[in-house]
Parts: structure tokens; sequence; C-alpha cells
């Protein structure tokens, strides 16, 4: 019997997952371990591995289209197997769709468009509140839709003028009349290309000769296009909007005078010693969460929970979104330690490695925008979590050093917190402590011998 491809939970939160790109086509050989398809979780794109042998018989769920965990996906078997009838799951959101001649069919337009709705009579009940009524059917005639199609034109925007509101050949007509259809310039290769893409004519602007429409017109169109966020973009997103509407964020900033550190740091590096400034601003967050265990906790707004140990987040920036790898435990990692954990959860991340339990259950996150220049910024605080730390760039700059004005090596650091659990007083007090230890050399020296 074929066994059954099944769509892996890769998290606690996980409900539904896209699978990416299948690495394996239908008929292939399958070995233990290869893997199978790709998938874009809220967090990461994650592989998935056969854990067993034999051919791809049949692909069930095609990429791109998210199903829920624990559903099956495809089959694998014998050759000539005969395989379990499987409904793939439909889309969340159904595609657009108008009413040709009585039928459903593909809108040709880009543009937002009416969902078709069924309507079925019901037995009338008392209703506590008014039902908003179901949007219209747009409906066109046979003739009228091949116009429109053939001006590559978006007919939805069309007013109908037959039977509830039908449109009918004469209203295209009157249409395109009315909108200088006839007076546009456009290259035979750029109007293919927009019918291509399901562009309307009528909303590109054109930039040659009289407002001709050439195909780069069309190309900078269809790069304007909405399109669909990634899985990971969209929970970043979700999350982050709660975040802010759920936690009451205020901003404590301090100026961390790094001159010593960065020399210090040059000296180790002349000796073959791996450390960044991050590792020393990661180990010098751990020594003061430790000292201030009320920014190290949480609250759902009800009730405070106490974290007994710091899981450190360090976010890190992904060409497809914010990553977030977690050091657990890095309150019983030496400074040594936390550099080698730093650097494999990175290279992790940028290689789309990270395991779920690799991406959960930080008490506290660092956000490091050191190396992009930047003189200062704040940063979100990610949920479940009492406060963040945004580390900006080191700059020199002219300041007042023992009575003299001298040009220092200056970075900033910016404390957001959650007024629920963290007032003013505490917040300046831990962001200063913080950045009396990363200006302590003797701490470092102490810490790297």
């Amino acid at each position: 019997m074929a066994t059954p491809i099944i769509m892996p939970k890769f998290g606690q939160m996980t409900e539904e997952s896209a699978i990416v790109e299948w690495l394996k086509k239908e008929g292939d050989q399958v070995a233990k371990g290869d893997i199978l398809f790709t998938v874009e979780t809220d967090k990461s794109v994650m592989e998935v591995e056969s854990f067993e042998a034999g051919t791809l018989l049949k692909i069930a769920v095609k990429p791109g289209l998210m199903v829920p965990v624990q559903s099956t996906v495809g089959f694998l078997g014998k050759p000539g197997e005969a395989v379990p009838a499987v409904t793939a799951p439909a889309p969340a959101v159904p595609k657009p769709a108008a009413v040709e001649a009585g039928r459903a069919v593909p809108v040709t337009s880009s543009a937002p468009q009416p969902a078709v709705v069924q309507r079925t009579v019901e037995a009338v009940a008392p209703a506590a509140a008014p039902v908003p009524s179901a949007p219209a059917l747009f409906r066109i005639s046979p003739r009228a839709a091949a116009l429109a199609r053939d001006s590559v034109i978006d007919a939805t925007r069309i007013k109908g003028s037959g039977p509830e509101g039908r449109v009918v050949e004469k209203d295209v007509k009157a249409y395109l009349d009315a909108k200088g259809y006839h007076q546009l310039r456009v290259s035979p290769a750029a109007k293919q290309l927009a019918a291509k893409e399901k562009l309307d004519l009528l909303s590109i602007q054109g930039s040659g000769e009289s407002g001709r429409i050439s195909v780069a017109d069309v190309e900078q169109a269809v790069a304007e296009k909405p399109k669909p966020m990634s899985k990971m973009r969209q929970i970043i997103a979700q999350r982050l909007t709660q975040s802010v509407v759920t936690s009451p964020h205020f901003y404590v900033t301090v100026e961390v005078d790094m001159t010593d550190l960065v020399k210090f740091r040059a000296q180790l590096k002349e000796k073959g010693a791996p450390y960044s400034i991050t590792d020393f601003i990661a180990q010098a967050v751990v020594l003061t969460l430790k000292e201030f265990p009320e920014v190290n906790s949480s609250t759902d707004g009800k009730a405070t929970r106490w974290n007994s140990h710091v899981h450190l987040g360090l976010a890190v920036s992904l060409e497809q979104g914010l990553v977030v790898p977690v050091i657990r435990n890095a309150d019983e990692l030496t400074l040594a330690e936390l550099n080698a954990r730093a650097k494999d959860l990175a290279t992790k991340a940028r290689a789309n490695k990270l395991a779920s339990e690799e991406m959960t259950g930080s008490t506290f996150t660092i956000s490091n925008m050191g190396m992009l220049d930047v003189e200062n910024f704040t940063a979100i605080i990610n949920p479940g979590e009492a406060a963040i730390l945004a580390v900006s760039s080191t700059l020199k700059k002219p300041v007042v050093h023992n009575d003299q004005v001298v040009v220092r090596s200056i970075m900033k650091m910016t404390l957001s917190s959650d007024h629920r659990l963290i007032d003013g007083a505490m917040a300046a007090r831990f962001i200063n402590a913080l950045k009396k230890k990363i200006e302590d050399i003797e701490l470092w020296k102490l810490l790297t011998s």
C-alpha cells in the first residue's frame, strides 16, 4: 500500500505551512534521508526529508498552497502501486471570478474584484443585528467579454446597461470611446505582454513619443503589481503589530564609549581570538539581566512570569525577512561559548537550516544594526518578552572626556520596554548598568584570560 507523505508540524504554534519547492518529481526514486521538498513556515524555509525509500508516486499538493499541518501532500510506494484519492486543500482565499453568460470565469484583470457569492434561500429567523448584503455578481455577455479581452482592458470597471446590470457589447464600445482608447498608441509587443500579465492598457502611462506605450512601460507596470507577502513576512507583520498594540512601548537611550573596548578587541584579534563586538554586548546583556530579573520576565497583562534562565535572541536579517535564533541558557555560557553558539546559529539562519526549537523561547532579544552605519534606532519588542535592545553603529564623534573635547568611538543603545512590567527608573538603571559593563575593560580582561 502506498505510504502517505505528511506535512510536518514545525512548531507548537504552527497550524499550516506552504511547500516552496518539490525537489523530487513524480516517478523519481527516493532514498531514506533524501530531501523531498522545502516548506515555508512562519520563521524560515525548512527541508523535509523522507523517512522511507521508494518511488514518488504522486504529488498531491503543489508549491505555494497553504495546507494544514499533518495533512497528506504526496505518496511514496512501488511503481504502479495504487494511490488513494486525495482532495487537495483549497486555498484560504479563493481567486476572484466573474460571471460570463451565466457561468463563472476567471477575471482577466489584476484589479481587486468582488467575490462571487452563491445565494441560498433559508427560513427567515429574527436577527440580532442586520447582516450586510452580499456583493453583486459581475455579469458580462460573451461578445462584450471578447471585445474587452481583445482590447486588453478591465471589463469590471464598466457599468452595464443590460438585465441585472449585465455588461453588453455596446457598453464596452461606449467605455472605450469615453476613455479615448482609440487614440492610444501602443506597440504590438507591449499589448501582447499586457494581455499576458492581465493588465489594463488604460491604466498604463506611456513614456514614448506622444505617450506611446512600450514594452518597458508594461514591464514597469508589472513590477508595480501587488504581490502576496511570504508566510514569514505575514507572520512578522502580525506579531509585531500585536506587540505594538498590546505592549505599551517606551524607550531609553544611552551613549556608550566604545573606544577602549574597540582597542581591546583589536588586540585580542591580533592574538587570534575570535570575539566580535556583538559577543561583548551579548555577554554584558546576560550579566545585566541576572541583576535585573524583571527585564527577563514576561506578562500577558494579568500575570507575570519570571524566567530563571536567560534565553538570548539575536536578530538576524535575511533576504526574506528577520529571524531570531535563540541561545538557550546563555547565562550558563562563557564568552567563548557564546561566540561559538552565536556563529553557529547565524550560519544556520542564513542557510535556512535552523530547527524550530532554535527559534523559539527567547526571553530577551538584541537587535544589532551596528554594521549598517545607523546612528540610532528603536526596536519592537518580540511578543512574550519584556524588552529588546537596539544596538546602533559605533561612530567617531567629538565628546567631553576628562574635561577635554576629544574624538571617541561612541555607540548608542536604546532599550524598548513593556511599560506594564518595567517602569522608567528600572529601564534607566538597567541600561546604565549595561553601559557600565560594556565600558569596563578590566571585566573583559578577566573574562577573556
